[in-house]
């Protein structure tokens, strides 16, 4: 990570914000309290700011990251240093490069923060050992990797059947405000398009 860009990370106090995750697990499984301090204990609270590298393609990676607010993105850098984004993360989203993490290989992926933004921090190991401290945990962490594989292979699926209108229509029901925020090669880049098409893409929305 670029030593640099650390000083736009700033660690804060636990807050409501960190309750809130408790609470989201608690809609999907039952936690005893001695599981729910042991999740507070491991998780950073941290604010970051708009254009900072959490992970960097090419490095280990050991974190992964629950957004309280604000927006991340992942991409990858091709060959022609071309930009390719794979996913955009929004409140109550996790992100990180899940491959590397599984295969403990390096980062074949970049993430960072589109937009000034605030995350809860956790080891991806640390996770990982709560399913065997508190086996109920198991069918949380498998709930999100459902949904992320569906999330995924929609995309996939969508990138092979629609039109790019559609998808920029679904792209907008999935993302209502990230236009805002997020410059257009980002969001062409997630479409598979180039900037040009995505103009022509809006004007002929806007007639």
């Amino acid at each position: 990570m670029n030593p640099i860009k650390l000083l736009n990370i700033k660690l804060i106090s636990f807050s409501l914000e960190m309750e809130k995750l408790i609470s989201l697990i608690k809609e999907s499984i039952h936690l005893s309290s001695e599981a729910e301090n042991h999740i507070l204990s491991l998780g950073n609270e941290i604010e970051v700011k708009k254009g900072t590298s959490l992970i960097s393609q090419g490095q280990f990676v050991r974190k992964t990251y629950f957004v309280l607010n604000g927006c991340l993105r992942s991409y990858c850098m091709d060959k022609k240093g071309k930009e390719h984004t794979l996913q955009f993360a929004i409140k109550n989203w996790w992100i990180s490069d899940f491959i590397a993490i599984y295969t403990n290989e390096l980062a074949s992926l970049s993430v960072e923060a589109i937009t000034n933004s605030k995350v809860i921090e956790f080891n991806a190991k640390d996770l990982s050992e709560i399913m065997t401290l508190f086996p109920e945990f198991e069918s949380f962490q498998r709930e999100n990797l459902e949904r992320h594989v569906v999330s995924l292979h929609k995309r996939i699926l969508n990138q092979l059947q629609l039109s790019a209108s559609e998808r920029y229509d679904i792209f907008l029901s999935q993302y209502p405000d990230i236009e805002k925020h997020s410059p257009n090669y980002h969001i062409a880049s997630y479409l598979g398009i180039t900037q040009q098409s995505l103009s022509r893409i809006r004007i002929e929305k806007v007639k």
